[in-house]
């Protein structure tokens, strides 16, 4: 037993790294979670140019991904709705309205040209074993374009998350052409849905933004949505609607969905209602047409989850994409020096009648050891030494393409190769003007694909605004009441006195006879006591020219205290004592500025004085906690308040508190 909660740790830490790494985070290098890449991988190893059924491809990529067919179908859905790397054909779905793709058996897809270009080359993508061990994928591919900021992504791992918003294409590839040439570059999200962006908190990628509807406010009696915000779709815009209606906020006739291929969903105001900033202001509170969305770049980077800028993926995929394109420039070298060396073999081999030499031999040794002596004399115009390879391949030249042989052809052939040999040669000594040309390239590529579905124009307008506050925007009608037969206060109370006029967001102060206040939200109904003695909203700023004035007495030797303080902070629902620790009584609270206390003392024998007065304004404000002056030793028979001065601190009601100069408090 005392070995489990090390098994534990170890186990947790297994599956975490497994979460982060394996489903929920994308990795830099090609911004692609495990199941997307699978799912890209698949469609290449099955690709002849056609459409494959959805389902079939579900299947092949079960091969490499272990966590079962819905959440591939799922991944493979969401992956072609981007419209960067899949061609779909059939119902996949809306994502304006959020209705669902057709089942897998309905829909066909297949990779698009631009998948194969920026993703697809084996020769320097590193491949490890599937998880049953008999196949082999990618564990990231060599991407040329910065995919998890063109698709966005998010993901929630152990103890992380990620959330990257999509970004227009042609922007990214400018904001990486202009990272490769060493110029300044700012980049903001451009969401599918269009909308309208405050982007004045997004910090680079580490903030947050604020984005709102696109509404159509030509008509007085009616508001059209045009535009949604990200992630929201028109059942979710209709049910915000329809909620906020329904509770008063929103004064609408009906609503109404006609979104197909673009956002169009009618607000109609009924009679006496018409388009004003208010109305629209409520719209962006209480509904979803204004959304704030934290963004959280988090991706894995050398095995390890990272957190990035915008600006830092742009860099990073800056240099990796020249060295991608060095990498494929090498590698083209390689190949063309092989093919020039097989070419130059042949040419000797069939010119020099070496095939001749292996006539009387009896050996595939004796074989092979004639073609390479034959070579010899030759050494000087080979490119490397002739290999075992390059004498079976030799051998296998068939009689009739040495009766055949074209020397004139060969030598063009030979002369082409040289031409690419030396533009693989520029394209390496020039790596920047070679990458900032094949950035342009990509980019009429992505241009002549997305023409066919709706171009590569920014959806989204970015816009500086002040984001509506709720408790800005509603409307105090209701009435706050207390009922002092039965000690309960809130909207909901039927009887008793209203205390004030509220809205369901305000905060308030009560403090009751017993001492004690709490700020909290407007109750619907509480039981605070049949005493309250005070009631306000709990605004700081109000508060802090508000003096509380307090009398109380120590009921053992009857003692008279005042003390004089402000309140200016709190925990929410913490209840707080204005009394200090002891046996205490509380006589008076009064919100005056000044007053006068007269004091009359219980006649007794050889008592001289019998009634003092005092004054709130010789005495000094105090903090909260802090114990009051002693004001009197002998014991009181009654006391007097007679407002000097008297100063209402912002309007604000004193609640249940005599002070008209004419009201008595007897001590016990």
């Amino acid at each position: 037993m005392a070995q489990a909660p090390q098994l534990y740790k170890d186990y947790f830490l297994q599956y975490a790294s497994y979460v982060i790494r394996e489903r929920a985070i994308p990795d830099l290098v090609d911004g692609l979670k495990p199941v997307h890449r699978r799912i890209i991988h698949t469609l290449m190893t099955m690709d002849d140019g056609k459409f494959h059924k959805v389902a079939n491809v579900v299947g092949e990529a079960m091969k490499y991904h272990p966590h079962g067919d819905a959440s591939i179908y799922g991944a493979l859905v969401t992956l072609a709705n981007y419209d960067l790397f899949i061609e779909r054909q059939g119902n996949y779905g809306n994502i304006l309205t959020g209705e669902p793709a057709a089942a897998s058996r309905y829909i066909e897809c297949r990779l698009l040209p631009l998948a194969k270009e920026v993703l697809y080359n084996p020769e320097i993508t590193t491949y490890v074993a599937s998880y049953d061990g008999r196949s082999k994928e990618p564990i990231a591919f060599p991407a040329k374009i910065p995919v998890v900021l063109i698709q966005g992504t998010e993901g929630i791992a152990v103890g992380m998350s990620t959330t990257i918003l999509p970004h227009n294409p042609m922007e990214v590839m400018d904001a990486v052409k202009a990272a490769v040439d060493g110029r300044p570059f700012s980049l903001y999200p451009d969401c599918p849905t269009g909308g309208i962006m405050d982007v004045s908190d997004y910090q680079d990628g580490k903030g947050k933004v604020v984005i709102r509807a696109k509404l159509n406010t030509s008509d007085p009696k009616r508001v059209i949505i045009e535009e949604l915000p990200y992630s929201v779709t028109s059942e979710m815009m209709i049910d915000s609607i329809s909620k906020a209606s329904k509770s008063g906020k929103l004064k609408i006739s009906s609503v109404t969905d006609y979104t197909t291929d673009k956002a169009n969903i009618e607000i109609d105001l009924p009679r006496g209602v018409s388009v004003t900033s208010d109305f629209i202001n409520a719209l962006y509170a209480y509904t979803a047409c204004e959304t704030k969305i934290s963004v959280n770049p988090l991706v894995i980077k050398d095995d390890l989850p990272v957190q990035m800028t915008i600006t830092e993926i742009v860099n990073f995929h800056a240099a990796h994409l020249m060295e991608v394109l060095k990498e494929e420039q090498e590698l083209r070298k390689k190949h063309l020096f092989e093919d020039l060396h097989a070419r130059t073999l042949d040419r000797i081999f069939i010119e020099e009648r070496i095939y001749k030499r292996i006539e009387s031999k009896k050996t595939a040794e004796e074989v092979e050891k004639a073609v390479v002596t034959g070579f010899k004399p030759f050494a000087d115009q080979l490119l490397r030494p002739i290999s075992h390879d390059d004498v079976e391949r030799l051998l296998k030249i068939p009689i009739r393409r040495i009766s055949l042989f074209d020397i004139n052809q060969n030598r063009k052939q030979i002369e082409t190769i040289n031409q690419q040999i030396q533009d693989a040669d520029y394209k390496l000594g020039h790596l920047k003007e070679y990458t900032l040309g094949y950035i342009d390239d990509l980019k009429k590529m992505i241009r002549d694909q997305k023409e066919k579905r709706g171009g590569v124009k920014r959806r989204t307008t970015i816009k500086s605004f002040e984001m509506v506050d709720v408790k800005q925007v509603a409307q105090r009608d209701k009435n706050l009441n207390y009922d002092a037969n039965n000690g309960y206060l809130g909207y909901d109370v039927k009887d008793g006195q209203t205390v004030l006029k509220v809205s369901e967001f305000d905060r308030i102060l009560v403090i009751r006879k017993d001492g004690t206040y709490t700020v909290e939200d407007v109750p619907d109904k509480e039981f605070v006591g049949k005493g309250m003695l005070y009631c306000v909203f709990a605004d700081k700023e109000e508060l802090a020219k508000t003096t509380f004035t307090l009398l109380y007495q120590e009921k053992n030797y009857k003692y008279l205290f005042l003390k004089r303080f402000q309140i200016t902070s709190w925990q929410l629902n913490k209840p707080y004592q204005i009394l200090p620790e002891g046996n205490f009584k509380l006589l008076k609270l009064s919100t005056v500025d000044n007053a006068e206390v007269k004091v009359e003392y219980k006649p007794k024998p050889g008592l001289r004085i019998k009634e003092e007065k005092f004054y709130f304004s010789d005495y000094p404000v105090r903090g909260v906690k802090a114990r009051g002056y002693r004001l009197t030793v002998k014991e009181i028979a009654s006391l007097h308040l007679r407002a000097v001065k008297e100063v209402v601190s912002g309007g604000a009601p004193t609640l249940f508190d005599d002070e008209d100069g004419g009201s008595d408090d007897h001590a016990e």
